[in-house]
């Protein structure tokens, strides 16, 4: 089934059942308000959205109306965990390599990951506000899965049984940032700024055959100020799947129901698909040519990222946004 949140006046938004189709939505309140609340009692709450989805599909609903997802939040507006791995270690080796810096071995073996801000999501056509160009303002395309209580110590295994939804991301990066920020030896903070989220977040038998071995089977599309600039496929050069991410995240602790993990930059070896985000397209210009020639996002410009099944039908709908200058703050 596919689920969104919609725009309430509220925090947390309103719990609504999506068409397959993309096409048509029925609010779900009366069965949970929130889908945190629906995760938080899924075994309970899942078979009635379930029902609810059937009749959407089949017209057999009077209460329904047109979706638009500009009348979306992030499916989780805020989450009570957002950790996003860097399961696609091309990505990482390549924007290593531009800078003359020596992978460790041990990447390929132990995944990446860090603990993002998860208290203010932005929805999939929100704007993207930030106060300066001079950040280096950077798109990711990325894929992630929401789950229920993953306990401590759990083996993919395990985990897998506990990947409720998968959805798209924006994972926003202020790439001109993160070098100081990580010379800190903290890790990232003010680089990177509030994500976003696709319009739906979808159950994986959504997806059929492309959802195996706890990947996604698809390419992920990026399309920037209206030029298709990439597709990785995202089940290719995946290192570790989403089970692999969440036992790594359990190893020294629970994760809850409504945990996000990112599967980071989607990124294959071949560089004829193109990238998802603008920093691994620098990085190949610094390998090739000693130096980065195309420039990070500006204020007016535009990102849409979408995912496509075999009929060319959109999956999660898709992330479209502008990127605007924030206002700026006056002193009393």
């Amino acid at each position: 089934m596919k689920l969104a949140t919609l725009k309430d006046g509220s925090r947390d938004g309103q719990l609504a059942v999506v068409s397959r189709d993309l096409k048509t939505v029925h609010v779900a309140d009366a069965i949970a308000p929130t889908l945190q609340a629906a995760l938080d009692d899924w075994a309970f709450i899942s078979p009635q959205l379930s029902d609810m989805y059937q009749m959407l599909n089949s017209g057999r609903t009077s209460r329904s109306a047109d979706f638009d997802p500009a009348n979306c939040m992030a499916p989780l507006p805020r989450a009570f965990q957002w950790a996003d791995g860097s399961a696609y270690v091309n990505h990482v080796e390549l924007v290593r390599k531009a800078r003359n810096a020596e992978m460790p071995a041990s990447f390929w073996e132990d995944p990446l990951m860090y603990q993002g801000g998860s208290d203010d999501f932005l929805g999939p056509m929100d704007d993207i506000v930030l106060a300066h160009e001079e950040w280096g303002i950077d798109f990711e395309a990325e894929v992630a899965v929401i789950t229920g209580d993953v306990p401590m110590g759990s083996t993919p295994d395990q985990a897998f049984q506990q990947i409720r939804l998968l959805m798209l991301v924006n994972d926003v990066s202020l790439r001109n940032l993160i070098p100081p920020e990580l010379a800190k030896g903290f890790g990232f903070l003010q680089s990177k700024p509030a994500s976003s989220f696709s319009p739906v977040a979808v159950t994986p038998d959504e997806l059929g055959e492309h959802w195996q071995e706890a990947k996604v089977h698809l390419p992920l599309r990026s399309t920037w100020n209206g030029k298709l600039v990439g597709q990785p496929h995202a089940g290719v050069d995946m290192v570790f799947n989403f089970a692999q991410l969440l036992a790594h995240l359990c190893k020294t602790r629970n994760a809850r129901a409504g945990t996000i993990i990112g599967s980071g930059t989607v990124s294959n070896k071949d560089a004829k698909r193109g990238y998802s985000c603008i920093a691994e397209k620098r990085a190949l210009e610094m390998i090739e040519d000693g130096v980065a020639s195309t420039p990070f996002m500006l204020f007016g410009d535009t990102i849409r990222i979408e995912m496509l099944d075999g009929a060319g039908k959109s999956v999660f709908g898709a992330i479209e946004q502008t990127v605007k200058q924030a206002e700026a703050k006056k002193s009393r």
